[in-house]
């Protein structure tokens, strides 16, 4: 099992691999691509995009997507995921990432906002002249973009997953099977402020180990450490290693919150113990490697 980071900054730290940079933000920010590294882009998610033209939100019979609205619970603001203009903008910034020498393209939030979306003219249209049903039509349509979108990519190509691994095709349009077809891995983030009770992501990931036809890559946030947290975040990532995974990846601000996990790993000798005593092999290895550098 490899320990990756994903950062918001171009940076390469010794001692991770792989590393995956956040070139496109759900604010709409955009950034050159990072050379040598899997480019992460944020896809229907785009605030700036949506204030600049507010027809191309996503809609649902309980209003837009929309953060603000407060009768759904979304993180993002959502552009609706059939909108030709956008999708062709999408297209273009990943035709000039694929221009430069990186390593490959990650899509995220490439889906439906959830249940209810969208609902919009476009797509109603759309999925009477297919004959399908609402849930089938949603996830021929997410497949359908991501099979192009990927011929705007080189390289290693994977999707992030929403980390549900139960109604993913019924809430956003995600179909495991469908996509399997065309990725290389799945990364699958479990966002938390802190990590002190974790049998949830060990839950989550066996889940979606066992569910997914790829190989998976998990996501940690790890960014402004304490001790206590860094303490809670290295068991986790001790507690998943024993599940078959590509790599775990930690969320990091930058290359010095990077080093700060690793140097902490090295030279706590309380943690050093726990993995002997536990026989976490995959993790004391990770450290053992650290501990060259760190």
């Amino acid at each position: 099992m490899q320990i990756g980071l994903v950062t918001y900054k171009p940076e390469h730290v010794e001692g991770f691999d792989p590393h995956v940079y956040y070139s496109k933000w759900a604010d709409g920010q955009a950034f050159p691509a990072a050379k040598g590294m899997q480019n992460d882009v944020t896809v229907f998610c785009d605030a700036k995009a949506i204030r600049e033209d507010p027809t191309i939100v996503s809609t649902s019979h309980n209003g837009p997507a929309l953060r603000r609205n407060r009768r759904n619970n979304l993180a993002f603001d959502f552009v609706c995921p059939t909108h030709p203009l956008y999708r062709t903008k999408v297209y273009e910034y990943l035709d000039i990432l694929s221009k430069e020498d990186i390593t490959g393209v990650t899509l995220n939030l490439y889906h439906f906002a959830d249940e209810g979306y969208c609902t919009c003219p476009r797509c109603t249209e759309q999925r009477q002249k297919s004959g399908l049903s609402w849930t089938e039509w949603r996830a021929k349509t997410v497949t359908a973009f991501l099979k192009e979108a990927k011929t705007h990519t080189k390289g290693t190509f994977a999707v992030e997953m929403f980390p549900d691994p139960v109604l993913a095709k019924e809430r956003f349009g995600i179909d495991f099977s469908a996509i399997a077809e065309l990725v290389d891995y799945f990364h699958v983030p479990l966002s938390s402020r802190d990590y002190f009770t974790n049998y949830w992501v060990d839950t989550i990931v066996r889940d979606f180990v066992a569910t997914l036809k790829k190989p998976v890559v998990v996501e940690l946030s790890s960014e402004l450490p304490t001790d206590e947290k860094l303490g809670a975040l290295l068991k986790t990532v001790s507690y998943i290693s024993r599940h078959t995974l590509q790599a775990v990846l930690l969320l990091v601000h930058d290359s010095e919150n990077a080093r700060q996990i690793a140097y902490f790993a090295v030279h706590n000798s309380d943690f050093r113990e726990w993995l002997d005593t536990y026989e976490f092999t995959k993790m004391k290895q990770i450290v053992d490697n650290w501990e060259k550098t760190y």
